[in-house]
């Protein structure tokens, strides 16, 4: 399983490289798109586990003196993006590992990271859409 996650981190990191533009911002621009979309899937993780398996919901904060809207956006950062961040940073940036990975790993001309990325932050919707349209109750 690590295997598919550094592949798809170095087919990220070598794509941000080429472009003229990230030449200075490639690492922080991999960073925030790779944890943008396992946090996607964190969450999508979180709410078919909570909701058809556990039928619990235990994965939460609440912080009852500021709005809902912005206890909301803490939360999310706090519960899913800041984790998929760190992971990120130790596993791929922590004494530049990423030099390593790029000498071991192939290049996929950014497509492995593109469908990637794009599952990621679409199946979650798709799979609201289904819900809404098969299982209204």
């Amino acid at each position: 399983m690590l295997d598919i996650y550094y592949r798809i981190w170095v087919d990220c990191i070598k794509r941000g490289r080429l472009q003229p533009k990230n030449k200075q911002t490639w690492a922080t621009g991999s960073l925030i798109f790779m944890s943008m979309a396992m946090s996607f899937n964190l969450v999508l993780i979180m709410i078919l586990l909570q909701e058809y398996v556990l039928k619990n919901y235990f994965y939460k904060l609440y912080f009852s003196s500021i709005p809902d809207y912005l206890n909301n956006v803490i939360s999310y950062i706090l519960l899913f993006v800041l984790p998929c961040f760190i992971i990120n940073h130790i596993l791929i940036f922590r004494n530049k590992r990423y030099e390593k990975l790029l000498q071991i790993y192939p290049y996929y001309d950014g497509r492995l990271f593109l469908s990637y990325f794009l599952i990621s932050m679409s199946l979650p919707i798709i799979l609201l859409w289904v819900g809404i349209i098969f299982f209204r109750s």
